[in-house]
């Protein structure tokens, strides 16, 4: 029981490692993909940028078409792919990560809370009339990538257990993020469509009773669910969350345990090799069999989300910031009274709104006694992660694009957005090369004497 214990806990460790490698080098990637998007949107080919994005691209099946643009198929489809990720990963941190018991996931929440109510208080303090005041949600989301790909840049003075506390803070704003879409940035549903969409759920719910463990049996049915939620008028990439949270997170039970089934296939390839006249279909079939079985060793919630995830922060969020990050500043007008508020609600909200928030409400939660800073963590590390909470990028400009029809208040969103990651992300950094890597020369210098 032991051993079992230590190898579930080391795996979920490498895990964690791997995560977190994918997500700062991603960081460095997306920032790359937004910086292009800025200098193509205000170069002299910015028309060829516009033009792109909005070029029709249509997919269908016989009389069955939908056509929109490139836009719309990069935010409303291939973001479903990211959000997959994002259910995924809420699950499996419910199951066994920092949010599978109520006092290690209790000062993440409340902090994750925080961070959401104050950023919200403080741009609607600027934005208190329609339509500004629509972006409410703008600023109170934390980009994932961006935030780590920040917190490694730090060294090895960072502690772990602070990683996993930023870690677990972002997935917790994102569940709320993925709430407030769903209840606030959807129109009039047309429940037509939920029937469509209870189809979609209908079959997973089918294949995964029959044992039917491989992803890609699970395309039409999240394709169903997809075209359901759209139907009904709620956000498509909703979709993603579903799936993600419906994916299990125990192996698939077979006839025999993997580790057992991949130790018979193995033997039964060595009989077939070593026979005088090896059988050729037999090295096959139990070949395909191994497979099976090395498949089946690692859940699928896990190996679904290790095997998306590369895709969604290589391709996925570098596409997304490529069509969304490109904000025209000549035609950006900020002589409009809306765009000044919404310009400085976002920047305020994520730079002040978000350490204030996460800080004030982890001190309270810690001093009422509900919920103890994890070891190596101080108060200074919790404004470390305050700061790099303030890093909203993609997820907060995904909501501005819910939020805004009019393009100049949009451009207003997405440029505080920008303006406040970057500043935020330089806070983070001077805020802790000057705590965590001090603090670090004070403790060896108090170990030399």
């Amino acid at each position: 029981m032991r051993l079992r214990t230590r190898l579930a806990s080391e795996r979920a460790f490498v895990s964690v490692q791997r995560f977190l490698h994918i997500e700062a080098v991603s960081g460095v990637v997306l920032l790359g993909a937004a910086v292009i998007a800025l200098a193509w949107a205000n170069s002299s080919a910015a028309q060829s940028y516009h033009d792109l994005w909005h070029a029709p691209l249509s997919l269908g099946l016989g009389p069955f078409v939908i056509s929109q643009s490139l836009h719309f198929w990069i935010n409303d489809a291939l973001m479903t792919v990211f959000f997959l990720v994002v259910g995924m990963e809420i699950r499996r941190e419910i199951h066994e990560g920092s949010l599978a018991d109520m006092r290690s996931a209790a000062l993440p929440m409340v902090a994750a809370l925080g961070g959401v109510i104050v950023p919200a208080a403080i741009y609607l303090a600027f934005n208190g009339a329609p339509p500004a005041r629509d972006g409410w949600a703008v600023p109170t989301a934390t980009d994932i990538a961006f935030a780590v790909g920040v917190l490694a840049l730090l060294g090895k003075a960072v502690p772990v257990n602070l990683r996993i506390f930023l870690l677990a803070l972002a997935i917790i704003d994102d569940i709320v993020a993925i709430l407030i879409i769903a209840l606030f940035y959807s129109g009039g549903l047309d429940y037509s469509g939920l029937l469509v969409a209870g189809g979609g759920i209908a079959l997973v719910v089918v294949l995964q009773m029959a044992g039917i463990g491989s992803a890609y049996a699970y395309i039409l049915p999240g394709a169903i669910l997809w075209i359901g939620l759209l139907q009904t008028g709620a956000h498509p990439t909703l979709a993603g969350v579903i799936l993600g949270m419906m994916t299990p997170v125990l192996p698939v039970a077979g006839r025999e345990p993997p580790l057992q089934a991949a130790a018979r296939a193995l033997e039964d390839i060595r009989r077939a090799a070593d026979a005088p006249r090896a059988s050729m279909s037999q090295v096959i079939a139990s070949a395909d069999e191994l497979r099976l079985a090395q498949r089946e060793l690692v859940p699928p919630v896990t190996r679904v989300q290790m095997t998306l995830h590369p895709w969604v922060a290589y391709l996925v969020m570098p596409l997304f910031a490529l069509a969304n990050a490109g904000v025209s500043l000549d035609g950006l007008d900020l002589a409009r009274p809306e765009a000044q508020g919404i310009l400085v609600g976002v920047v305020a909200a994520l730079v002040l709104g978000k350490p204030l928030g996460v800080v004030g409400a982890s001190w309270l939660v810690v001093r009422m006694g509900w919920a103890t800073l994890p070891a190596g963590v101080n108060w200074a590390g919790v404004l470390l992660v305050g700061l790099l909470a303030g890093i909203g990028f993609t997820m907060s400009i995904f909501i501005a694009t819910l939020a805004f029809e009019d393009a100049a208040l949009l451009g207003a969103a997405k440029l505080g957005v920008l303006l406040a990651s970057v500043s935020a992300a330089v806070l983070g950094l001077i805020w802790g090369a000057l705590r965590l890597r001090g603090g670090q020369r004070a403790e060896a210098e108090a170990a030399t004497h």
